[in-house]
């Protein structure tokens, strides 16, 4: 099978799966690989601007489902992968922007041209639309892959985004104000 036909397949193959068979579970190895398809996706300027936190808990998820409208997928999915926006780390000068502009094998007057020009960008898109719009959608194509990636490997998935995101923070913990 050539390669745009097995791509096209799992397209075919993912749906947002609303109940999950609770007795399957994914294979460690295999929730890596696909936590790997989210990790190597692109995003504008390479930011990356994403944290994956698997919760394989049952009673964590079960104390979550309420604040994620009840929905089923919470406490029947074998793992619950949350992609969790960063903010801070994304603002102009900051050490972990330089990092992952810096990435690039570029002489050092390019480098800097592409400083001024990202942090350009960003103190406009956060004075526009905010920061968070911006790299949350950055966020939808890990999850994209992430989802597309597991249906080749015959893995159902569901996006949601209904949840109470303030709650949903606080019962993990999220130190929102380092993010």
């Amino acid at each position: 099978m050539r390669n745009e036909e097995i791509f096209m397949e799992a397209m075919r193959a993912r749906h947002a799966c609303k109940m999950f068979d609770e007795k399957r579970k994914i294979p460690k190895e295999s929730l890596q690989t696909i936590l790997e398809f989210g990790r190597l996706s692109p995003s504008s300027f390479g930011m990356e601007p994403w944290r994956f936190l698997v919760v394989r808990d049952q009673g964590l998820k079960e104390t979550l489902r309420p604040l994620c409208w009840n929905q089923p997928q919470i406490t029947t999915c074998s793992d619950l992968v949350i992609i969790k926006t960063i903010l801070s780390p994304l603002t102009p000068g900051s050490d972990y922007s330089r990092k992952m502009l810096s990435r690039r094998d570029l002489p050092e007057q390019k480098i800097r041209a592409y400083f001024e020009r990202y942090d350009k960008f960003v103190t406009e898109k956060m004075a526009k639309e905010g920061l968070f719009a911006w790299a949350s959608r950055q966020c939808y194509i890990a999850a994209a892959n992430m989802m597309t990636g597991a249906a080749a490997m015959g893995i159902d998935s569901c996006a949601i985004e209904g949840f109470e995101k303030e709650k949903v923070e606080a019962v993990l913990q999220m130190d929102v104000a380092k993010e």
